[in-house]
């Protein structure tokens, strides 16, 4: 049956506004934050878990696929629709629909914009934790559809330790609730976990209810500059011996350091090999600025030559604004970049730096390496030029190699980004193939028709 007859029954259910067939709004919805895109059939706007259960039911009697998206920040090709069909996009599902101060959480739909909702709590006294640094334009749906991670994750968690329940349209356009206010919540399987990390390839996240926790009252941020990379890495854990837990610990090489410099003109130092953001946090100001002196005096113990601790919240802004800015700064570079996440034991960062290194040196690409070091979460960005095809195939070796030395080190291929398209041929070396085999009954459990974001996760 020809597409014009299930694009005409999705405009009489929607109406035409929410569906779009031009070829100017399907080039719009028809790529992410990789080098991938492909076009959908159509790109549809629901309003309401209802409006995105009739569309699914739509897709399911006409076998079309389905790829959930919302701002489409996402790194791993997961809402590209490569397979054309409907491009659902979330974002005008937008809305906070309850707080409930005494229970702490908050029920929002899934296309609200991560850092309104923070910024929203966060006037109220309440604090929502999870920070992906794409937080000011990537949604709710896509932080828990991926399990995002962040700066704040070392002390506070990845997203899916606030997700306390989910409304969820099922493939066969059925909405399912899971999960609920209760603290103890242990009865039949854990459904909730099961559609976090799950990429729309499960079902479409429409709403969730999210955990909140008090906001730290006081807060102090240090950087502290190291004249050896090793010697920043190895801090890390020597930190986290000396008994202070952070809410942040970020490292950047020094070419990411010399992006920075060279795109912001901050006046940071580029004589030196790496730098670590350190960031305390809590309601007892005199243990926050103990944890600081504790962290301080580390540093300098394990090679920092200098560490510069923020006096008010300009500076603290300006030193967050340093790490923030390393993945854009990197086009001063070279036009591309394949931006990797790779997580490994704290224990194993040094090797896993030294190796990743090895593999720049041996390629002729750079490749600069930042990260959430205080969880082993590193972003290893290869940088190239896509124009020259040669360059292109080392990048895809490279990647390849990179996984290896985490997996190699008792790692994984991801922390935050998740899996999509890129990170599809690994699966099965990262998880064996028995996982495999329960994955795919997952799948084929909830989703045998395979239209939601097929072609999504699951190696073939």
């Amino acid at each position: 049956m020809s597409e014009q007859v299930w694009i005409a029954r999705l405009q009489e259910i929607l109406g035409p506004s929410k569906v779009l067939t031009s070829i100017e709004d399907r080039i719009a919805y028809s790529y992410d934050g990789t080098f991938a895109q492909q076009l959908p059939d159509v790109a549809v706007l629901p309003e309401s878990t209802e409006e995105v259960a009739a569309v699914i039911r739509v897709a399911a009697e006409y076998r079309v696929p389905v790829v959930p998206r919302g701002m489409a920040s996402g790194l791993a090709a997961a809402s590209v629709p490569f397979s054309g069909g409907i491009a659902l996009s979330l974002t005008r599902m937008n809305r906070i629909l309850e707080l409930d101060e005494v229970n702490r959480t908050v029920r929002v739909e899934a296309g609200i914009i991560t850092a309104d909702l923070q910024s929203w709590v966060e006037a109220r006294g309440l604090f929502y934790p999870p920070d992906p640094s794409s937080n000011k334009h990537s949604t709710i749906g896509g932080n828990i559809a991926c399990n995002a991670g962040g700066p704040r994750c070392l002390k506070y968690g990845v997203t899916g330790d606030y997700v306390m329940g989910l409304t969820v349209v099922l493939p066969d356009g059925r909405i399912l609730q899971t999960g609920g206010k209760a603290i103890k919540n242990v009865v039949g399987y854990d459904l909730t976990s099961l559609f976090v990390g799950s990429e729309g390839t499960l079902g479409v996240i429409t709403e969730a209810l999210l955990k909140l926790i008090a906001k730290p009252q006081y807060v102090r941020t240090a950087l502290a500059e190291f004249p050896s990379l090793d010697d920043a890495s190895r801090t890390v854990n020597a930190i986290l011996s000396a008994g202070v837990v952070p809410a942040t610990l970020e490292l950047m090489d020094e070419t990411a350091i010399a992006c920075i410099e060279e795109a912001m003109r901050l006046g940071i130092p580029l004589d030196v090999e790496a730098m670590l953001i350190v960031e305390t946090d809590g309601s007892d100001e005199e243990a926050v600025r103990r944890e600081m002196e504790t962290v301080e005096r580390v540093c300098r113990d394990n090679g920092a030559r200098k560490v510069t601790v923020a006096q008010n919240e300009r500076e603290r802004a300006q030193l967050w604004r340093a790490r923030r800015s390393v993945s854009p700064s990197l086009a001063r570079k070279a036009p591309n970049k394949l931006g990797e996440d790779i997580t490994v034991p704290r224990s194993a960062i040094p090797e896993a730096i030294r190796r990743i290194k090895e593999i720049s040196a041996r390629y002729g690409l750079p490749i600069v390496i930042f990260g959430h070091a205080g969880d082993g979460n590193l972003h290893p960005n290869i940088l190239f030029d896509k124009r020259d095809p040669a360059q292109w195939e080392k990048v895809e070796v490279m990647a390849g190699e990179i996984f290896g030395v985490a997996l190699d080190l008792g790692g994984t291929l991801s922390g935050e980004h998740g899996v999509g398209t890129l990170k599809r041929p690994y699966m099965e070396q990262a998880l064996g193939p028995v996982s495999i085999d329960v994955h795919r009954r997952i799948k084929q459990a909830l989703d045998p028709l395979n239209i939601m974001n097929p072609g999504k996760v699951l190696p073939d």
